[in-house]
């Protein structure tokens, strides 16, 4: 089936990125269209909930927002290429390194960004054009403002604080060299062509990290391999013929990785389960949490890390359950194998609440078992 879609969006937004890396992975026919301000703040607002990018719209007039269900759309009537693996132990850790790509990377994509000035001037110039694409550049210049300012006052709620930039430039550091060290070997993250980890992952640097001078040049550069693989996912079309790593194997090199989904991410996704469990509780299912529910602490390279939390993370690692439960015993054996290989295997037994999605944030739709008799 072929049918033309139009993704709205920027080239320098976080999730734009992931869903054109996407789309020309399955090879749709597309058409990229900037958001200009009437179309952000009123059609996509009133089609979607909120005023967001990206947003594909399909041939029938359907309004797609979040880039997850974007890629279940398109995976569920293009099933060439596809790029969920059919083995088991892929499959899950996939899904896994999808959610910490949109979630966990935020606020470094972020702080590359906001706290250094030299990238302010590419951020004005091509948000100022998408929004009033006709208008005099010093219009232009102006209503990019408005953005930038309302990203710059959310920084402190996802922990780009100065007590903290520290701790993220060395993580920031530590991660890349490990992703450079894993691309001198493979091409992909599970092998020879991209699976949906890898478009998790270049969301924060094909927009950002990549893109932005300060971090291009200081952060991406000097490291060969990883730079080698961004190239690769701008174009991915042409690796859709190639083999994932057989026998549904894990490489090695994606040790770090893991260590930080297992003992970073996963933490706070248990500490901000329990927070959304509690404001249901106290207001009831079914709805709207708010879209951050107070702070959480982790850890970020071993050092405490605050940050604010965010329920629609829940939603992301909810996926990722899910598609566990549904597997037949013998590949859910394996999987238990896998992660009890990274002393994680209490991932499959977290406490969360039933989430459902409700544009930018999410609604308890069901409490954890122990829960549940404490609801009025």
């Amino acid at each position: 089936m072929r049918q033309n879609y139009t993704l709205y969006g920027w080239h320098l937004s976080y999730f734009t990125g992931k869903a054109i890396c996407y789309l020309r992975y399955k090879q749709v026919e597309h058409t990229l269209k900037p958001v200009n301000l009437f179309t952000l703040t009123r059609t996509i607002k009133k089609k979607t909930g909120a005023a967001v990018m990206p947003v594909l719209k399909t041939a029938s007039g359907e309004w797609i927002q979040d880039t997850s269900e974007i890629i279940d759309y398109i995976e569920s009537l293009h099933h060439e290429n596809p790029v969920t693996p059919n083995t088991p132990v892929q499959e899950f850790a996939s899904m896994l390194l999808e959610a910490w790509g949109d979630e966990w990377w935020v606020p470094i994509a972020m702080h590359t960004r906001w706290s250094y000035p030299e990238n302010f001037a590419l951020f004005e110039h091509d948000a100022g054009k998408a929004l009033l694409p006709w208008a005099p550049r010093f219009l232009q210049r102006k209503v990019a403002q408005r953005p930038a300012n309302m990203l710059r006052s959310m920084l402190p709620y996802v922990g780009i604080v100065p007590e903290q930039h520290s701790t993220m430039n060395e993580w920031t550091e530590h991660m890349l060299d490990a992703l450079d060290r894993h691309f001198q070997t493979f091409p992909f993250l599970l092998g020879n062509k991209p699976s949906l980890g890898d478009f998790g992952l270049v969301g924060t640097m094909y927009g950002h990290l990549a893109r932005d001078p300060w971090p291009k040049r200081e952060l991406i550069a000097p490291r060969t391999h990883l730079a080698a693989w961004i190239e690769r996912m701008k174009n991915p079309a042409m690796f859709a013929g190639e083999m994932l790593i057989p026998n549904d194997g894990i490489p090695d090199t994606l040790g770090p990785v893991f260590h930080s989904i297992f003992n970073e991410f996963i933490p706070m996704v248990v500490q901000v389960g329990d927070m959304a469990t509690q404001y249901a509780k106290e207001n009831g299912l079914n709805k709207r949490l708010p879209r951050r529910l107070g702070d959480v602490c982790t850890t970020m390279g071993g050092k405490p890390f605050k940050r604010g939390a965010l329920p629609y993370m829940i939603w992301m690692i909810q996926r990722a359950l899910d598609c566990y439960t549904h597997m037949a015993d013998s590949d859910k054996h394996d999987v238990r194998v896998w992660l009890r290989t990274h002393k994680a295997e209490h991932l499959l037994n977290m406490n969360l609440p039933r989430v459902e999605r409700r544009a930018l944030t999410v609604a308890v739709t069901a409490l954890p078992k122990q829960h549940m008799e404490n609801l009025a």
